[in-house]
């Protein structure tokens, strides 16, 4: 995605937007999509697995801890991957960016 906005990152540099503008603005898009496929798969995920452990004799009680660590985690790496395209993306000269067109 910030291959395919290079054009979109390099004028909002050079207009004055600073590099952490432009990373919030790539990853709130994503974390979005990460949070919502989070809500939509722990309930899922909770019924399934208590549905599984029920055919054992000795069972564990499965908290909201591991959900939330999961989502944590999930947005972390999300933040992460993101963040470093984003970082590489507006650290570019957008001269060079834009001299295409």
């Amino acid at each position: 995605m910030a291959e395919s906005r290079t054009k979109e990152i390099s004028i909002r540099k050079i207009h004055g937007a600073s590099i952490f503008s432009v990373v919030r603005m790539l990853s709130s898009e994503f974390v979005l999509l990460v949070s919502v496929a989070c809500l939509i798969a722990f309930p899922i995920a909770y019924w399934a697995m208590d549905s599984y452990i029920q055919e054992y004799a000795y069972r564990i009680n499965m908290g909201w801890e591991l959900f939330a660590a999961t989502g944590i985690l999930a947005i972390g790496i999300t933040i992460l991957t993101v963040g470093y395209q984003s970082i590489r993306a507006s650290m570019a000269n957008p001269v060079d960016c834009l001299r295409d067109e």
